[in-house]
């Protein structure tokens, strides 16, 4: 199934519709490399249909999220970032505290972490999106 499916049948079962503005939200997404802010994301919008506001961005990345089409993080610089998660295998990512670098990891990585959590605390992580903070290397050298 596509992202595009997946989102429609997430719209069709709350009753809603694949409006313009959530396509072209979901598209640029598509072609955005990485994690970017609602900002960013609304600028390549905008150039394209001047008519989307940047409330709109905010709605449907909220919208996205809870679809679990799109995941976010705060770096630590207090700037939200989105990245699109669309069909694909699990999100997961280590950020500086320091600098904000993101460094994705691998599910096998998260999975015996995530098995001792729930053996040890009885706690079922979401292994669909992890976002562990702490120091790189660089700047861990750094101090």
């Amino acid at each position: 199934m596509s992202c595009e499916e997946l989102l429609l049948e997430h719209l069709r079962a709350r009753g809603l519709r694949l409006t313009p503005q959530r396509e072209l939200v979901l598209a640029t997404l598509h072609h955005i490399e990485g994690p970017a802010t609602a900002e960013e994301i609304y600028a390549r919008v905008h150039a394209v249909s001047a008519s989307v506001d940047i409330s709109t961005v905010y709605r449907t990345l909220e919208l996205f999220q809870e679809f679990q089409l799109v995941s976010s993080f705060d770096p630590g610089d207090g700037k939200r970032r989105y990245e699109h998660l669309g069909v694909e295998a699990p999100h997961h990512r280590l950020v500086c505290r320091s600098c904000g670098q993101v460094i994705p990891i691998e599910q096998a990585d998260v999975r015996p972490l995530a098995e001792h959590l729930a053996t040890a605390y009885g706690f079922t992580v979401d292994e669909g999106d992890l976002t562990i903070s702490g120091l790189c290397a660089t700047c861990r050298a750094a101090a």
